[in-house]
């Protein structure tokens, strides 16, 4: 039963997409490729690695980042390479400059904004007076607008 579970969760792992063709013949150059691979978006894929990805294009990123290696580029600069060629969408994990401060302090921004409306809210209903109480002539409009 164990070991069935234990292949169970073997085959339930994450599927690489990497090929036979494309591994290094040197393993160190090939970590490196693999390091870098986790680091870059399938742009078909939108939120998988190239490592992870089926696709043509992630093949290609795949061989690129290899043949970059196979240069001597050092890993950051096989990912300027990347980036230079495709765009920062590439990363999966976006740097934290100028051109995207922007859309870094949109979300708690926008959390804040909706604690502080949800409170001014909030505070205002409980500072509200209460409504008035209809007299016996409206209870019995209300009654005579129910039953008809």
């Amino acid at each position: 039963m164990l070991r069935i579970l234990a292949l169970m969760l073997l085959i339930a792992g994450p599927a690489l997409a990497v090929l036979p063709d494309e591994i290094l013949p040197d393993p160190v150059l090939e970590a490196r490729a693999r390091e870098i691979s986790k680091e870059l978006r399938c742009l078909v894929c939108r939120n998988e690695n190239i490592d992870e990805s089926n696709a043509d294009l992630a093949r290609d990123l795949r061989l690129l980042v290899r043949e970059r290696l196979v240069a001597g580029d050092s890993d950051e600069q096989v990912i300027a390479y990347v980036v230079d060629r495709y765009g920062e969408y590439v990363l999966l994990r976006p740097r934290f400059n100028g051109s995207n401060l922007f859309l870094w302090a949109a979300g708690p921004s926008m959390l804040l904004v909706a604690g502080w409306v949800g409170f001014t809210f909030l505070r205002r209903r409980r500072n509200a007076e209460p409504e008035p109480a209809l007299n016996e002539a409206e209870k019995a409009r209300l009654k005579e607008l129910l039953e008809s």
